[in-house]
């Protein structure tokens, strides 16, 4: 498994954590709750592209995604 499939699964897996931080932040009553799950849910965002440009870094440097 390459660094870059690696990567490709971390990012499905803090794209899923947003999805439910969002969810719970919509369906959550509580002010504070909702307040906080929404908050957590732009921090994963801006980690999500963080980790997007870091794969971007990985697969041009990797030679397996050099072209010959």
């Amino acid at each position: 498994m390459t660094v870059a499939s690696q990567v490709q699964g971390l990012l499905i897996s803090l794209q899923s954590i947003d999805a439910i931080l969002s969810s719970l932040a919509v369906k959550t009553k509580e002010r504070e709750a909702r307040e906080a799950f929404h908050q957590s849910a732009l921090k994963t965002r801006t980690v999500i592209k963080e980790i997007q440009k870091r794969k971007g870094q990985i697969e041009f440097e990797e030679p397996e995604y050099q072209q010959t």
